[in-house]
C-alpha cells in the first residue's frame, strides 16, 4: 500500500473574505473528490483570505500510479481554478 500526498497553496487576489474563499476552496475540494475519489481538504491558512492551502492524499497499488495521479491532480488544478499555484510539493510513502 502506496501513500500519495499532495499539497497544493494557492493565491487567489480577488478574494476579500472568508466566504469567498470558503466557495472556492469548497468548489475545488469537491471537484478533486468527484473526480479522482481522493481525500482532499483545506489544511492550512484559514484565517487568511487570500491564500489557499489544500491537501490531497490517495491510497495507490505502486510508485508509478502515484505520479501519474499526482500529475493529473496537478494539471487538473491548474486547468480548474482562477488562482495562481504558488507552490506545489509531493510526497509518496
Amino acid at each position: 500500500m502506496i501513500i500519495a500526498a499532495i499539497t497544493f497553496r494557492l493565491h487567489a487576489p480577488w478574494v476579500h473574505s472568508l466566504k469567498e474563499k470558503r466557495m472556492v476552496v469548497k468548489s475545488l475540494v469537491a471537484q478533486l473528490q468527484n473526480r479522482f475519489h481522493v481525500s482532499a481538504a483545506e489544511i492550512d491558512e484559514q484565517g487568511t483570505h487570500q491564500i489557499i492551502v489544500i491537501g490531497v492524499a490517495a491510497i495507490v497499488s505502486h510508485n508509478a500510479m502515484a505520479d501519474s495521479l499526482m500529475d493529473e491532480i496537478s494539471a487538473f488544478v491548474e486547468e480548474n481554478t482562477e488562482a495562481e499555484i504558488l507552490d506545489e510539493l509531493r510526497e509518496i510513502r
